[in-house]
């Protein structure tokens, strides 16, 4: 059995995520024991397991296509009867596993109490709702780990239609015990609206969902609803000021030693305030969004912590995120407020410069300069005015493969991926020797 503790205190002592051979969030579906009485389960989405008097308390059920595993892994450590399921908040690869813990329940003739943030159930409805959308951006975004063999989703639907609501939500902070253990809820804006941690005070353990990824904070996600970055900050203080003993992340490595715990919290507090104050203070000069996307940055040696690496999301998607928190969808630029539709933009310009394949020809100088932001502003105005153009979808599809290749964060190289992806098919052009 992996140590995990071990590993994280020697990628945080070291300050160097080679410390270890392989990813710091294992997608293993192995059961590691921790402590007396506490396990994780390591998948996309970890499991993490509290055994008590009274039965088993579990944070999370991972994902739909993980929650039956994840149970398997469970019974191999204990038979005890599931008592509570928390969700940290509603995230599918959080509660789309349910389905599996409630047939483990009704296997045994008992039920299971699942409990989240009230603001849950909402969720569980939106999901419905934009059943449709949260499929395409799912694919986009975790296209890469579809092509290696594994689903975040699974049939037809987004959220699974046997995933369990919550049958016991609370508001701003709920005590429970279970047995003889005793678990602190508590609310706090961040990555989403419904995102709750725990204190377990006998174990000086806290159960922090994805208030802490060992990646940068998943503040900007360009895809998905509203993030609270300046809420998130808070939150991380206040379990920074906890004393906690153990630290356990829904992704990535648990951490032991109050040092640790304090050190890697308070950094990601510290990345999200100067995001916020940079972003405010540039937004009240009256500053457009353009000019502060470019300009406000995090300090490089931040981002090469292991914990703060931008493989997920990134500092400049926080920065518009924010923008989108305090000022709204406008971005400052007058034309953009009424616009003309792209395609008739696009021709225009395109005429302009003698064609879309002129412009398309251009863009491939640009992108071959360096310059792969403009070559992709000048390819895409070509694909939109001539949207057929089996030449200029070639073209395309090799500067957004560049692109892709260029970049940090998985919600990039995902967007970049689709789009090359889709040119190269109507173009016939192969990108995988790229």
């Amino acid at each position: 059995m992996t140590d995990l503790l071990a590993l994280s205190s020697e990628v945080i002592d070291q300050g160097d995520p080679a410390a270890i051979s392989g990813p710091l969030n294992r997608i293993n579906h192995e059961l590691s024991v921790l402590g007396d009485d506490i396990a994780m389960v390591e998948a996309f989405s970890h499991a993490i397991v509290f055994r008590t008097e009274a039965g088993l308390v579990t944070f999370d059920t991972s994902g739909p296509a993980s929650g039956t595993r994840v149970v398997d892994a469970i019974r191999h450590w204990s038979d005890a009867p599931f008592h509570t399921v928390v969700y940290t908040h509603g995230h599918v690869d959080h509660v789309g596993g349910s389905a599996a813990f409630a047939a483990d329940a009704e296997a045994r003739g008992q039920r299971l109490r699942y409990v989240a943030h009230e603001n849950v159930p909402a969720r569980f409805d939106r999901y419905r709702l934009t059943d449709g959308y949260n499929l395409a951006i799912n694919a986009r975004q975790f296209g890469s780990f579809r092509r290696r063999g594994y689903q975040m989703v699974e049939g037809e639907h987004f959220l699974p239609e046997d995933a369990v609501r919550p049958s016991l939500t609370y508001r701003d902070e709920l005590p429970i015990e279970v047995g003889n253990l005793r678990i602190e809820l508590r609310h706090a804006l961040g990555e989403t609206d419904d995102h709750s941690w725990a204190w377990l005070p006998d174990h000086r353990a806290i159960c922090a969902g994805d208030f802490f990824i060992w990646a940068f904070p998943n503040a900007g996600n360009p895809q998905k609803v509203q993030r609270f970055p300046l809420e998130w900050a808070r939150a991380m203080r206040e379990m920074a000021g906890m004393g906690a003993d153990l630290f356990l992340p829904a992704h990535g490595l648990p951490i032991g030693g109050r040092a640790r715990i304090h050190q890697v919290l308070n950094d990601v507090a510290e990345v999200l305030e100067g995001l916020v104050r940079d972003t405010l203070e540039r937004m009240n000069a009256g500053l457009p969004l353009d000019a502060i996307i470019h300009d406000v940055k995090v300090a490089p040696a931040m981002l090469e912590k292991p914990w703060l690496k931008p493989v997920y999301d990134e500092p400049e998607f926080v920065v518009r995120n924010i923008w989108r928190l305090y000022g709204g969808w406008y971005d400052g630029n007058p034309a953009r407020l009424k616009p003309s539709p792209d395609a008739v933009l696009a021709a225009e310009l395109a005429s302009l410069c003698g064609g879309a394949r002129a412009m398309a020809a251009r863009a491939r100088t640009v992108a071959e300069s360096g310059d792969l932001r403009l070559a992709c502003h000048l390819v895409e105005l070509a694909q939109q005015a001539a949207p057929d153009d089996v030449e200029v979808h070639g073209i395309r599809a090799e500067i957004y493969q560049a692109r892709r290749n260029q970049e940090t964060s998985l919600m990039a190289k995902g967007i970049y991926g689709a789009v090359a992806l889709e040119s190269a098919e109507r173009s016939g052009r192969d990108l995988s020797g790229r």
